[in-house]
Protein backbone atom coordinates (compact mmCIF):
# COMPACT_ATOMS: atom_id res chain seq x y z
CA UNK A 1 0.00 0.00 0.00
CA UNK A 2 1.47 3.37 -0.83
CA UNK A 3 2.49 5.74 1.83
CA UNK A 4 2.05 9.59 1.90
CA UNK A 5 0.33 12.47 1.77
CA UNK A 6 -3.34 12.85 0.63
CA UNK A 7 -4.95 16.36 0.15
CA UNK A 8 -8.63 16.66 0.02
CA UNK A 9 -10.62 19.70 -1.81
CA UNK A 10 -13.48 20.27 0.19
CA UNK A 11 -15.11 22.45 -3.31
CA UNK A 12 -19.19 22.59 -2.49
CA UNK A 13 -22.11 20.70 -2.31
CA UNK A 14 -25.50 20.70 -4.29
CA UNK A 15 -29.33 19.68 -3.43
CA UNK A 16 -28.58 18.58 -0.45
CA UNK A 17 -31.65 17.70 1.50
CA UNK A 18 -32.99 20.31 4.38
CA UNK A 19 -32.95 18.77 7.54
CA UNK A 20 -33.96 21.83 9.24
CA UNK A 21 -37.80 23.47 9.26
CA UNK A 22 -39.74 24.77 6.44
CA UNK A 23 -37.83 28.51 6.90
CA UNK A 24 -34.56 27.86 8.34
CA UNK A 25 -31.76 27.67 6.26
CA UNK A 26 -28.93 24.24 7.12
CA UNK A 27 -25.69 24.91 8.70
CA UNK A 28 -24.01 22.34 6.84
CA UNK A 29 -20.39 21.23 7.83
CA UNK A 30 -18.55 17.70 6.54
CA UNK A 31 -16.43 15.51 8.45
CA UNK A 32 -13.37 13.45 6.60
CA UNK A 33 -12.28 10.03 8.48
CA UNK A 34 -9.53 8.76 6.75
CA UNK A 35 -8.77 5.25 9.12
CA UNK A 36 -8.41 7.13 12.29
CA UNK A 37 -8.08 10.31 10.91
CA UNK A 38 -10.78 12.84 11.22
CA UNK A 39 -11.10 16.58 9.77
CA UNK A 40 -13.85 18.91 9.96
CA UNK A 41 -14.77 22.07 7.89
CA UNK A 42 -15.57 25.11 8.66
CA UNK A 43 -19.93 25.44 9.40
CA UNK A 44 -21.27 26.93 6.23
CA UNK A 45 -23.47 29.21 8.10
CA UNK A 46 -27.25 29.89 6.54
CA UNK A 47 -25.63 28.02 2.92
CA UNK A 48 -28.78 25.91 3.03
CA UNK A 49 -28.72 22.96 0.09
CA UNK A 50 -26.00 24.37 -1.75
CA UNK A 51 -22.75 25.70 0.27
CA UNK A 52 -19.43 26.04 -0.87
CA UNK A 53 -16.41 25.62 1.41
CA UNK A 54 -12.90 25.65 -1.27
CA UNK A 55 -11.36 24.23 1.79
CA UNK A 56 -8.48 21.71 1.88
CA UNK A 57 -7.53 18.93 4.34
CA UNK A 58 -4.55 16.82 4.44
CA UNK A 59 -3.72 13.46 5.79
CA UNK A 60 -1.10 11.06 6.25
CA UNK A 61 -1.48 7.54 4.15
CA UNK A 62 0.94 5.37 6.45
CA UNK A 63 -0.97 2.01 6.05
CA UNK A 64 -3.94 0.14 4.62
CA UNK A 65 -5.89 2.91 3.49
CA UNK A 66 -8.88 1.94 1.13
CA UNK A 67 -11.25 5.12 1.26
CA UNK A 68 -12.26 8.40 2.40
CA UNK A 69 -15.57 8.59 4.53
CA UNK A 70 -17.74 11.94 4.41
CA UNK A 71 -20.22 12.89 6.93
CA UNK A 72 -22.47 15.95 6.22
CA UNK A 73 -23.83 17.27 9.22
CA UNK A 74 -26.09 20.21 9.89
CA UNK A 75 -25.12 22.50 13.11
CA UNK A 76 -27.95 23.23 15.31
CA UNK A 77 -27.44 25.87 18.34
CA UNK A 78 -30.31 23.95 20.88
CA UNK A 79 -29.94 20.45 19.43
CA UNK A 80 -27.92 17.43 18.83
CA UNK A 81 -26.34 18.08 15.05
CA UNK A 82 -28.35 16.18 12.49
CA UNK A 83 -27.23 13.57 9.76
CA UNK A 84 -27.96 14.86 6.34
CA UNK A 85 -25.88 11.82 4.72
CA UNK A 86 -22.46 10.77 3.85
CA UNK A 87 -20.30 9.26 0.86
CA UNK A 88 -17.68 7.01 0.42
CA UNK A 89 -14.70 7.63 -1.89
CA UNK A 90 -12.62 4.56 -2.78
CA UNK A 91 -9.11 5.65 -3.13
CA UNK A 92 -7.38 2.92 -5.44
CA UNK A 93 -7.70 4.96 -8.43
CA UNK A 94 -6.26 7.97 -6.80
CA UNK A 95 -3.17 6.21 -5.42
CA UNK A 96 -2.70 4.75 -9.36
CA UNK A 97 -3.23 8.46 -11.35
CA UNK A 98 -2.03 10.80 -8.41
CA UNK A 99 -4.82 12.95 -8.85
CA UNK A 100 -8.66 13.04 -8.38
CA UNK A 101 -10.21 16.34 -10.34
CA UNK A 102 -12.91 17.98 -8.69
CA UNK A 103 -15.71 15.12 -8.77
CA UNK A 104 -19.40 14.47 -7.37
CA UNK A 105 -20.11 12.16 -5.50
CA UNK A 106 -23.85 10.88 -3.87
CA UNK A 107 -24.77 11.55 -0.62
CA UNK A 108 -26.70 9.12 0.94
CA UNK A 109 -28.45 8.74 4.46
CA UNK A 110 -28.28 5.58 6.38
CA UNK A 111 -31.19 3.67 4.34
CA UNK A 112 -28.79 4.70 1.28
CA UNK A 113 -31.36 7.41 -0.22
CA UNK A 114 -30.17 10.33 -2.36
CA UNK A 115 -29.63 13.28 0.00
CA UNK A 116 -27.76 15.20 -2.75
CA UNK A 117 -23.82 15.05 -4.28
CA UNK A 118 -20.53 16.96 -2.69
CA UNK A 119 -17.91 17.91 -5.34
CA UNK A 120 -14.40 17.17 -3.81
CA UNK A 121 -11.07 16.71 -5.41
CA UNK A 122 -8.08 14.55 -4.13
CA UNK A 123 -4.10 15.10 -4.46
CA UNK A 124 -1.88 12.29 -3.06
CA UNK A 125 1.82 12.97 -2.68
CA UNK A 126 3.71 9.36 -2.32
CA UNK A 127 6.62 9.34 0.17
CA UNK A 128 9.70 9.36 -1.22
CA UNK A 129 11.33 6.24 -0.95
CA UNK A 130 14.35 7.38 0.93
CA UNK A 131 12.62 9.31 2.82
CA UNK A 132 11.03 6.19 4.60
CA UNK A 133 14.29 4.76 5.76
CA UNK A 134 14.56 4.62 9.54
CA UNK A 135 16.76 6.83 11.46
CA UNK A 136 18.71 4.21 13.82
CA UNK A 137 19.08 6.51 16.66
CA UNK A 138 15.53 7.08 16.78
CA UNK A 139 14.36 3.93 15.98
CA UNK A 140 16.68 1.53 18.37
CA UNK A 141 17.86 0.26 14.69
CA UNK A 142 21.26 -1.59 14.87
CA UNK A 143 24.47 -1.20 13.03
CA UNK A 144 26.53 -3.92 11.88
CA UNK A 145 30.13 -3.68 13.48
CA UNK A 146 32.78 -3.88 11.63
CA UNK A 147 36.50 -4.90 13.23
Amino acid sequence: MPLGTLEVLLVEAKGLKNKDFLFNKMDPYVIFTVKTQEKKSTVAKGKGCDPEWNESFLFTVTDDVSELRLKIMDKDTFTKDDFVGEAIVPLEPLFADGRLPPTAYNVVNKDQEYRGEIIIGITFTPEEAASRRYDEENYGGWKELSF
